[in-house]
């Protein structure tokens, strides 16, 4: 049996981000889409979830490149405090650097990771699952304190950040030097998966095989699309997307990802993309059905 989540990440980034998603499912195949806390789209974003029941919500939790939901006072570790507002301190690369060397706070991301939950929850939305901006939670650092919060909050799913050994024929990877140096970075990470997996299981948290697509992140096209589904394995996966529209408050928010998301968004609602999973013998569920699958 061969199971494919598609989740939208960015949930409430931009307003055109939150209408490109909303399309990608009602037009398309995402199944899934996770909700930012602190987004400067997030009320649109509740609003455009509430009517698309369909769509399971989950939420994408920042720990860098964004604001905490609190004071950044009392996260020292994790943010820095301004006389208008607090900002996370760190980007990827430094922030990988204090996880694997102890510097993070526990407490503080099982705070901060449990207030941008509850706030979606107060916001009125069933929070299905938990995601981290940039995967940060492949870090065991972060990532138990991320299950402690999930679970106080009634959250019993989360993404496995870690795809497979090879994700694309090499063929696929040599045309594209882009994409080599990114699979041999998200390759080097592969050595904290059976941590993950292990740590993971113990809480009693669902969660999938694995992830498709953050290789491709910022490349995806149909080609790409149509070589990573028919390589698919066996099992539950997750298939992670990030389609949005271009436009002004995108030009001016802090990403990489521009024209990318219009690119995706034109594959996830390609005519035949629903029937091209079918004719290889995938079906499309949600982080939902994923943990009503599990009894929980």
């Amino acid at each position: 049996m061969r199971r494919l989540i598609v989740n939208a990440d960015d949930f409430g980034f931009t307003t055109g981000i939150n209408r490109a998603i909303v399309e990608a499912h009602t037009r398309g195949i995402v199944t899934s889409s996770t909700l930012m806390a602190t987004g400067r789209a997030f009320d649109n974003a509740v609003n455009s979830a509430k009517a698309v029941p369909f769509l399971s919500v989950g939420c994408h939790v920042v720990l860098i490149d964004g604001e905490p939901v609190l004071d950044a006072k009392q996260l020292p570790s994790l943010a820095l405090a301004r006389s208008d507002a607090g900002h996370f301190r760190d980007g990827l690369k430094s922030f990988a650097a204090r996880a694997l060397a102890g510097r993070l706070d526990p407490g503080e991301i099982e705070a901060e990771a449990s207030a941008q939950i509850r706030r979606l929850q107060s916001a009125g939305l069933s929070v299905s699952h938990v995601d981290t901006h940039k995967h940060t939670h492949m870090f065991p650092a972060v990532l138990q304190p991320l299950l402690r919060a999930a679970k106080a909050c009634g959250v019993c799913a989360i993404r496995n950040p870690f795809g497979r050994s090879k994700p694309l024929r090499s063929s696929e990877l040599l045309t594209r030097p882009n994409l080599w140096t990114r699979y041999a970075e998200v390759r080097i990470l592969r050595a904290l998966s059976a941590r993950f997996s292990d740590s993971v299981r113990a809480e009693g948290v669902v969660t999938p095989d694995g992830t498709l697509g953050v290789v491709v992140t910022g490349a995806l096209d149909e080609k790409l699309f149509r070589a990573i589904a028919a390589l698919i394995p066996e099992g539950t996966w997750e298939f992670v997307c990030h389609p949005g529209y271009n436009d002004n408050d995108l030009k001016s928010a802090k990403t990489r990802l521009r024209e990318s998301r219009e690119s995706e968004l034109r594959v996830l609602t390609m005519p035949d993309a629903r029937l091209l999973l079918l004719n290889q013998g995938i079906a499309l569920i949600s982080y939902r059905e994923l943990t009503s699958d599990n009894g929980i």
